[in-house]
């Protein structure tokens, strides 16, 4: 869930040997994002005739670089080229009625326009509720180690919390939440987690492009679709009833039919002090169906096998799912392509193969993992993290890639958020060959570090981070690169208009390949693993299994 123009390549650490670089291929690299959004994929949502084509693509293009598959066990002891994720999909059936009493006057909303409804995830064929209470609840943060609670002990259940996105620190950039980078508590993820953990009916997030880091129209499609979940015992204890955004301007006028002002409130808000209110004469309601079914969707897995230390591997990902066919746009258009999201990681993590299965073989072996479901929550890569195929503890590192520099060759590399890995000073080590210089993550509130693929891995202590194109391009400089960035996040990620270009200029993505070829050969032929730095929050985790790795 996670984006812009520039996104994600997750790194390890730094080594002495490299194989040298061999000839990647632009062409080729375009001809993949080309076959991978094209309208027949139906934008490769998982668990649909997309997906069929996407893996079946998938396989054939590395069974031809010579990569091997290193998937599911089969009987005869061999691997399968997929790993099996089982899934819960679950979709709206019908209409989705939605109406709110504004101090005695009832108003209908309407399903993405108003409101963006996800299905409910609880296991209810049918969601119904009438004039339920709604309370602004700040934040929607609970923080004990920062001694922050929006909550105060009011009890929150028979009720909806209007919620903001982000967090407490974002308007004034400072404060007691790492001023304007966004922390988890920021996401609306954490969000919705809390929301079950109250008891609530549910929390609306309150939309504002800012704060939220893109437009309505993401948060439109991305919401109104197709909704997946891990298969869990319990789905209550993870999910409330209700879970959604609403556009700020309904906010406000419900805030002010109960005679308060949402600016104050939200002033307030960013502070410690801040209590909930509940609105006065205000409830919520709706009615629609769910379709609830159980699927398997797959995670690739293809491995170029170490001459030397097998046992250890480093893993390149990305994200083969998109949005699948969803809600038409202004043209009509309704099949949502996901070139550069993520067709184009995907398709440079097929040349990788190729050029690791062509090349001298690695010391340890390097791992190629095309995951499901990342647009879902991250489900493909969460799953692998939580079912291994191989041991996390000797997995040396995760380079994940979603998104390409699609706009030419750039003169700099940047990190989503900032993980304390000593590998982060060994990127830069390697992009400094290439003539690239490094600059801090230019959108830490956006919380990218949180919604990409490589954070399953780093919150179980996996070395693993992202990092991405740069914006200062060698034709343009940085306002063409922000410019560009900009206008992708607002007229194209997460809708139809992410297509096909044959304009494309593919020398920023060779370049790019180039440093992640490097980087991840340079730790294949080391011997050397990389770590977390004194006082990350992921280094205890790390440390458990240091007696695996010798």
């Amino acid at each position: 869930m996670k984006k812009l123009l520039f996104c994600a390549v997750a790194a390890t650490a730094f080594a002495t040997a490299a194989l040298a670089a061999p000839a990647l291929d632009g062409a080729r690299i375009k001809e993949d994002i080309r076959v991978l959004s094209a309208d027949d994929f139906e934008g490769r949502a998982p668990a649909s005739k997309g997906e069929e084509k996407t893996v079946a693509y998938l396989i054939q293009q590395f069974k031809a670089a010579g990569v091997q598959p290193a998937g599911d066990k089969q009987a005869d002891g061999g691997r399968a080229w997929t790993q099996d994720v089982p899934l819960a999909r679950f979709a709206t059936k019908g209409p989705v009625a939605v109406s709110v009493n504004l101090g005695g006057k009832t108003e209908a909303w309407t399903q993405g326009e108003q409101i963006a409804i996800r299905a409910a995830q609880t296991g209810v064929d049918r969601l119904t509720l009438k004039d339920v209470p709604v309370v602004f609840a700040g934040y929607g943060v609970t923080a004990p180690e920062r001694n922050w609670d929006d909550f105060k002990g009011m009890d929150l259940k028979g009720k909806i919390a209007l919620v903001l996105v982000n967090d407490p620190d974002f308007e004034t950039g400072q404060g007691d939440f790492g001023g304007k980078a966004m922390t988890y508590y920021g996401r609306w993820t954490y969000k919705y987690e809390e929301a079950a953990r109250r008891g609530a009916v549910g929390f609306l997030v309150i939309h504002e492009t800012a704060p939220a880091s893109y437009g309505w129209n993401t948060v439109k499609n991305s919401n109104t679709n197709e909704i997946f979940d891990v298969i869990r015992k319990n789905p209550s204890e993870a999910h409330a009833p209700l879970e959604g955004w609403v556009q700020r301007d309904n906010a406000v006028a419900m805030l002010k039919a109960a005679g308060l002002d949402f600016e104050a409130l939200k002033k307030q808000a960013q502070t410690r002090d801040f209590k909930p209110v509940e609105l006065k004469g205000v409830t919520f309601s709706t009615d629609y169906a769910v379709d609830a079914q159980k699927v398997v969707s797959k995670n690739v897995v293809g491995v170029v096998p170490g001459a030397k230390r097998p046992d250890e591997r480093v893993i390149y990902s990305a994200h083969w799912d998109h949005l699948g066919v969803g809600l038409a746009d202004a043209r009509g258009d309704k099949i949502y392509n996901g070139a550069l999201d993520n067709a184009s990681g995907t398709s440079a993590l097929i040349e990788l193969g190729r050029a690791f299965a062509k090349g001298p073989k690695p010391e340890r072996s390097v791992m190629f993992l095309a995951v499901t479901a990342e647009e879902k929550g991250l489900l493909g890569s969460e799953y692998y993290a939580d079912n291994p195929l191989y041991p996390l503890a000797t997995t040396v590192g995760v380079l994940n890639m979603d998104g390409m520099n699609l706009l030419g060759r750039s003169k700099d590399i940047t990190m989503s958020g900032n993980a304390p890995l000593t590998l982060q000073d060994d990127m830069i080590k390697v992009a400094s060959k290439y003539g690239m210089s490094f600059s801090p993550d230019p959108n830490p509130q956006a919380g990218s570090f949180y919604r990409s693929d490589h954070f399953p891995f780093a919150k179980r202590g996996v070395p693993a981070i992202s990092f991405g194109s740069g914006e200062d391009l060698e034709k343009g400089g940085k306002a063409a690169g922000k410019a560009a960035s900009e206008a992708y996040t607002r007229d194209k990620y997460h809708q139809p208009a992410d297509e096909f270009d044959p304009n494309w200029d593919m020398s920023g993505v060779v370049q790019e390949l180039s440093v992640f070829y490097d980087l991840g050969s340079e730790l294949a032929n080391s011997s050397r693993w990389p770590e977390w730095k004194q006082g990350a929050e992921f280094k205890a985790e790390r440390d458990k299994t240091a007696a695996q790795r010798k």
